[in-house]
């Protein structure tokens, strides 16, 4: 098997420009493959364009040359439905800030996905975002709302919200940012017991080296482009 087949997502010759009087190039004819249950950690300078790579792989930006190839369809020719369909059933996003609904409870945000993409049963929906609450250790609090928990355990209920609709890959921009040493340390175990239990495949962007090195992978991005 090569390993483009093996791979879950395949990044090939990545550019992202904004066009201007003076165009500025995020991302550089980057290429990239990563295997199906690979944690993989994107590491480098601030401004380096890391965050901007970690949106052309989670389909919320168009390259401006280059493709992406994910779960074997070159997303290329997508157009903006596809494109969200895809991004609701196949990706999970975990960003610095949870973006929890406020006025919904933990449980009610958690099933939030599952209602969009409509694949479950209503009967069932609750069910799961119940169980996904429980396996990150909040069941307990799965009708409370968001200001009712601590920094980290809003971070544990946007992973689980991630895990709604069963993604292939979950990308993590900087989930750790806004954490303590000790909650930055549980979140970091749970994505790697989200991958090594073969659920998933994780994507992170990070400055924190404690929490790159517990990645199958670092990548190193310096002015847009892939070190050596």
């Amino acid at each position: 098997m090569s390993p483009q087949s093996a791979a879950l997502l395949v990044a090939e010759s990545l550019t992202r420009t904004l066009p201007g009087e003076l165009p500025v190039t995020l991302v550089a004819d980057v290429s990239l493959s990563i295997a199906r249950g690979e944690f993989v950690s994107i590491v480098g300078p601030s401004g380096s364009g890391k965050s901007s790579l970690l949106y052309l792989l989670g389909l919320l930006d168009r390259p401006s040359s280059g493709r992406l190839v994910l779960d074997g369809e070159d997303t290329s020719a997508f157009g903006e439905d596809r494109l969200a369909d895809t991004r609701l059933a196949k990706l999970g996003f975990v960003f610095q800030f949870h973006f929890l609904l406020p006025e919904f409870s933990l449980l009610d945000n958690v099933a939030l996905p599952m209602r969009r993409l409509a694949r479950l049963p209503d009967a069932e929906q609750a069910p799961r975002a119940l169980q996904l609450l429980e396996r990150l250790g909040l069941a307990g609090h799965a009708h409370k709302q968001p200001h009712q928990i601590s920094g980290g355990q809003r971070q544990r209920v946007a992973i689980a919200r991630a895990l709604a609709n069963r993604p292939l890959l979950i990308l993590a921009d900087e989930p750790t940012g806004n954490l303590d040493s000790a909650s930055s340390q549980n979140v970091r175990a749970i994505l790697r017991e989200l991958v090594d239990d073969g659920d998933t495949t994780v994507v992170t962007v990070t400055h924190d080296a404690q929490f790159a090195a517990g990645a199958d992978r670092v990548v190193t991005l310096v002015d847009g482009r892939l070190a050596p």
